[in-house]
């Protein structure tokens, strides 16, 4: 079953239950689905699916950290329910020590040994690892590993 596939489904089985949250960041993200495919004139296949919701994902976590350095507490807590929804859309994140041994890999594999290499790295390494990580962490580790 495809990722538009399963939204469907979840959208109808949200509707079944009654459960109006969910229902409504499923929505959200066909919604901004259908925009791209409108936009590219075709339909998606998973991986661009995967990566409209990453770019979802990320949008509602900078949110979440200015809502918190705000104090806006009352926005917080339906934010993270939002990104617990989308999350269950994305592959199995990878941890922070399967990050740094994809990074060691690529950077013996493309020859790197300083920090202005870093976009060789970054371009061979994204690929590898995108959808599964936070590009904001992978970034923080390439740059801890080629200091």
């Amino acid at each position: 079953m495809s990722l538009s596939e399963r939204l469907n489904e979840d959208l109808k089985q949200a509707m079944k239950n009654q459960d109006k949250f969910k229902l409504s960041v499923i929505r959200m993200i066909r919604s901004a689905i259908k925009y791209v495919e409108i936009e590219k004139k075709k339909t998606l296949d998973d991986q661009e699916v995967l990566e409209i919701l990453t770019r979802e994902v990320k949008q509602r976590k900078d949110s979440l950290q200015e809502f918190q350095k705000a104090g806006r507490d009352d926005l917080v807590e339906p934010l993270q329910r939002e990104i617990a929804v989308i999350g269950e859309y994305l592959p199995q994140q990878l941890s922070e020590d399967e990050i740094k041994a994809i990074v060691q890999e690529t950077i013996q594999a493309v020859g790197a040994s300083s920090k202005a290499d870093m976009g060789k790295v970054m371009g061979a390494l994204m690929p590898k690892v995108k959808g599964r990580a936070d590009g904001k962490l992978v970034n923080q580790i390439v740059q801890q590993l080629l200091s």
